[in-house]
Order: structure tokens, then sequence, then C-alpha cells
């Protein structure tokens, strides 16, 4: 992900690809430093698909927190 603050908004979201073509589920919208604390709180079987939006790029939040 390019370099952002914490203080950037952000958009959490669950993309659930057990659905037929998939469907993501907006979480939060935000500050960074918000959805990653939001995300931390949730399931391990749930963080898998959740991913955070900036202006400029999407991640997955495993690969954020990983990276």
């Amino acid at each position: 992900m390019r370099t952002t603050f914490w203080d950037a908004s952000v958009r959490l979201y669950l993309l659930d690809t057990e659905t037929e073509g998939g469907a993501a589920s907006t979480l939060f919208y935000g500050s960074l430093e918000e959805a990653l604390r939001i995300a931390a709180a949730q399931p391990e079987s749930v963080q898998d698909g959740l991913f955070i939006a900036t202006d400029n790029d999407v991640v997955a939040y495993l690969d954020l927190i990983e990276g």
C-alpha cells in the first residue's frame, strides 16, 4: 500500500467469496487507525476476507499487517 497516515479516510470492507460473483460489505468508513483496530477485533475467519481501501489503493488486511 502506498504511504498513508493514521487519520487517512479509508473503507474497511469484507469481500464475501461464498456469494456467486462475490459481494463487498462495508464494515467501516473512517480513519485508518480505527479501521485497523476494528479489523483486529474480528475473528480470524473474517480477517481473511477484509480489505482496506484508500483514495488510491486497496490492500488485504492480512497483507497489510504482515508486511
